[in-house]
């Protein structure tokens, strides 16, 4: 019975030990932020403007709105000019209009989500050392129970020849005894690690979908940010290698919060899926949507320039514009249900995120051009 219990305890904690769930806590290493993808046509002095751009804009935001230069405000400041929060930079431009002002209060509670957003990358990061751990642990436990097998196997076959040798007297028999026992024991400490080897396969499975889940926006079953931002990186990274066109560009549902406050959030998430089911109908192995949050939707277009992209846009614009929705509650019909949007050519900025950046903009000037329609960002030139 002990024998059976510190084989288990054995197997349990090597299997702990090596997922690093044993011993001394451990913290996720902190993430470092990995040098865009710089296009192959984009000048030194153009990344040297965009940085410097960037600068300013970040130094005059706080200094214009007298907010304290701390680390929060730096980074809320950054992630809406530098493209990496456009909602935000969206509703910045928002409350300036309408005259607001950007107080730290106000800040602090829209940028509360970004603590949400950094606990999912810790999490994203945690998973993966996970995976590698737990196939660290697969092949190391194999090789172990394979030369295990190896070694018992021939136990046995040593005791079947030594109990043959009648010769040999009491003291081989005592020595086969004790070999038999021994390849017992080797036995059970196989079983026991090849029980861990499925245990890790197991969870090596839901880690798998885990992850699935983690990219997928369950109101739309759209893929979310998160997914996205990793597609963009592997179509901006193919696209420049086979010097490729590629465009992104940013769509918002028209006049959402009235759909929310006259119909109730059921319907809106209703709208939202609708919107979603609208603009999917048009991607393919190269063309992908995801819902960036709340009523908006990035898509990437890889081989379409700007203006082929807008058509594809302006298609499912027209087509959405023309449906009837009506609320199935109370059978009220919804009105021309419309959306927005803004496109730019990733490859006319220093990096995707810029052109994101850019694309919200065009969004926005459509939005106060009357809404309804799909503009596309005209790139700076050198020296503007």
């Amino acid at each position: 019975m002990h024998t059976h219990a510190n084989s288990s305890e054995s197997a349990s904690g090597s299997l702990l030990g090596w997922l690093g769930l044993r011993g001394s806590r451990s913290q996720a290493p902190a993430a470092e932020a990995a040098p865009a993808a710089q296009p192959a046509k984009a000048a030194p002095n153009l990344l040297r403007q965009a940085r410097s751009q960037l600068l300013e804009s970040v130094s005059m935001f706080l200094l214009d709105h007298d907010l304290a230069v701390t680390a929060d405000n730096l980074l809320a400041a950054h992630s809406a000019f530098s493209g990496a929060n456009p909602r935000l930079a969206r509703q910045i431009a928002t409350r300036i209009n309408l005259g607001q002002p950007i107080t730290q209060e106000w800040l602090d509670e829209v940028t509360c989500h970004q603590e949400k957003d950094s606990g999912e990358e810790a999490i994203e990061r945690l998973m993966t050392k996970l995976e590698e751990n737990l196939d660290a642990f697969a092949h190391t436990s194999k090789t172990a129970r394979t030369a295990t097998s190896d070694y018992s196997t021939q136990i046995e076959r040593h005791v079947e020849e030594l109990e043959q040798e009648q010769e040999a007297g009491q003291i081989v028999a005592n020595l086969a005894q004790i070999a038999r026992a021994m390849a017992e024991r080797t036995r059970k400490v196989e079983h026991d690690m090849r029980k861990s080897e499925e245990e890790a396969k197991s969870l090596r499975l839901s880690l798998a979908k885990a992850r699935r889940d983690a990219d997928v926006d369950h109101l739309t079953g759209l893929p979310n940010r998160r997914a996205f931002e990793a597609l963009l990186e592997a179509h901006h990274r193919e696209a420049q290698a086979a010097i490729e066109p590629l465009s992104v560009a940013f769509c918002d549902i028209d006049h959402f919060k009235r759909v929310n406050d006259t119909h109730g959030h059921d319907a809106g998430d209703r709208v939202i899926r609708t919107i979603g089911e609208t603009l999917a109908r048009i991607t393919n192995e190269n063309c992908h949507v995801a819902r960036h949050g709340g009523e908006e939707f990035v898509m990437l277009f890889r081989g379409l320039t700007p203006a082929e992209a807008k058509l594809k846009l302006d298609d499912a614009r027209e087509k959405m514009g023309a449906r009837k929705l009506v609320n199935r509650k109370n059978d009220q019909p919804f009105g021309q249900i419309t959306f927005s949007g803004g496109v730019a050519d990733v490859f006319a900025y220093p990096d995707p995120r810029t052109a994101l950046a850019a694309a919200d903009e065009a969004l926005y000037r459509a939005k106060e051009e009357g809404r309804n329609r799909i503009n596309i960002a005209t790139p700076a030139l050198p020296g503007d």
